[in-house]
């Protein structure tokens, strides 16, 4: 039997991470959770340890049908309660020079990190309205800041900053609140599949690209892997979602990073410095590092 709960929330990209963390936090904590998932399996080991009160939905944000479906599972369950959150934290990661980076995965980047987050927020939208929720993005530092061979992860978290403040000032009338959480490095699995993915590009990378390209790109991969594994706790980061999902007056935006007092100094020396000494600064730590 299913108890009361503070309502109902759903969560995308729930199999591992942030949303995996997010979801057991708030069935914690009381909510009805959705959570999605792509896989049967992924679907059973959140349901070993969780209560009742969450429900593992497939969803994968890339298929018009399984969001569709989704959606109307979810309507049907909680009829006119409606929801008091989405989360939207379903995403990937493309990195590589630009030059050679396959057409087919950039797209893939933005189907899955700005298309699919978009599809996502139209179907549960009329849900929302209901309950006079939230809708909460999963945003990026790299949506602030753009960095040597992370262009499609940083393109796409770009645009979902312009999506967040667009979509905020559209849902306003309604009273409808849409807040960013930008996490910095999150310690994750993530590492272990960008290193896998890192191992496979220099083994397939052109012999000409990787004589241009393949010791920097090398190194900036490590750098962001070393950097990850030391990065926040998902629980951490989880912790800040359902701050922003229960404040009263929650701020649009939630800065998220162990190195916070940096990143903002470089956030905002970005604002003010010009492009070539932001572009050198950045560069000079690479070339010295790299030279070490």
């Amino acid at each position: 039997m299913l108890q009361r709960t503070k309502g109902a929330v759903v969560i995308t990209g729930a199999s591992t991470g942030v949303g995996r963390a997010t979801a057991l936090l708030l069935d914690k904590e009381g909510y009805r959770v959705f959570a999605g998932v792509r896989k049967e399996k992924d679907a059973e080991s959140l349901k070993l340890v969780a209560s009742g009160n969450l429900t593992p939905i497939i969803i994968d944000v890339t298929q018009s049908e399984q969001i569709r479906n989704a959606a109307k599972l979810v309507s049907q369950t909680i009829g006119n309660e409606g929801l008091i959150g989405l989360v939207n934290n379903a995403g990937i990661l493309i990195d590589g020079p630009v030059e050679y980076i396959e057409l087919d995965e950039l797209r893939w980047q933005f189907e899955v990190n700005v298309i699919g987050q978009i599809a996502v927020t139209q179907a549960f939208l009329p849900a929302i309205r209901k309950a006079k929720g939230r809708i909460i993005n999963i945003g990026s530092v790299s949506g602030k800041v753009s960095s040597p061979f992370f262009s499609a992860l940083c393109a796409s978290k770009f645009a979902m900053e312009a999506f967040t403040d667009a979509l905020r000032m559209e849902l306003n009338p309604w009273g409808i609140e849409v807040i960013l959480v930008e996490p910095g490095a999150i310690a994750s699995a993530a590492p272990d599949k960008v290193e896998e993915s890192l191992s496979k590009k220099l083994t397939t990378m052109p012999p000409e690209a990787k004589t241009m390209y393949g010791d920097i790109y090398k190194f900036c991969i490590e750098q962001l892997i070393e950097s990850n594994r030391k990065g926040m706790l998902c629980e951490q980061v989880a912790s800040i979602i359902q701050k922003a999902l229960e404040a009263r007056k929650p701020k649009t935006r939630y800065f998220v990073s162990k190195e916070q007092a940096f990143l903002h100094f470089v956030l905002t020396a970005s604002k003010f410095l010009p492009d070539r000494v932001c572009d050198a600064i950045k560069l000079k730590e690479l070339e010295l590092k790299h030279e070490n």
